[in-house]
């Protein structure tokens, strides 16, 4: 765990879809119709009405991000972030997954949710180089944090005890780098 100023940021290894926070970042795919994965997993979660609802949104852009209800999930909100296909690093891949960390938060903002969830977006089949894909996701939202001061809390959300391990170091690596919180 890392406190920068008033948030709280922390990897654990769990389930997104069971998080009781104001929203889980979605890994979804650009039709937003559900998928495999995360996505897949939220979609069942969350149930039919959820898949309804994205239906109405006419996809979305890779890099983008769209905000729906949590319906039958303990998040009040699904923020749908479609991050980018792997193909070797010189197709914007890094700006396209940054972009969809600063998204999310700012559909977080928009919807005054003070606790958000993510998991790690393009790290699947999308073949995401993981430490890679950390470090741009970690310090993505530590950057975007004062512009977003409505959260006091960020999860990230791993699956799997090698990622939370990335996910700790990349945080280790910040805390030693802020500031203090209580400068005396």
């Amino acid at each position: 765990m890392t406190m920068l100023g008033g948030c709280r940021l922390e990897a654990c290894e769990t389930d997104i879809t069971t998080l009781a926070v104001d929203a889980i970042v979605n890994a979804a795919n650009s039709s937003l119709l559900g998928g495999g994965g995360v996505d897949g997993a939220i979609h069942r979660a969350a149930g039919p009405e959820l898949l309804r609802e994205c239906e109405t949104l006419g996809g979305c852009a890779t890099g983008d991000a769209k905000r729906t209800g949590g319906y039958r999930l303990p998040a009040k909100f699904v923020i749908h972030a479609v991050g980018p296909v792997w193909h070797g690093g010189d197709r914007g891949e890094a700006e396209q997954l940054a972009s969809c960390y600063r998204r999310s938060l700012a559909l977080a903002h928009e919807a005054r949710c003070t606790s958000i969830a993510f998991p790690a977006i393009s790290c699947g089949i999308y073949r995401f180089p993981a430490e890679q894909a950390v470090r741009i996701a970690v310090r993505t939202v530590v950057d975007a944090l004062p512009a977003s001061s409505s959260l006091t809390q960020v999860v990230f959300a791993c699956f799997g005890e090698p990622m939370l391990r990335l996910y700790e170091h990349e945080l280790d690596r910040v805390a030693c780098q802020a500031p203090p919180s209580n400068p005396i």
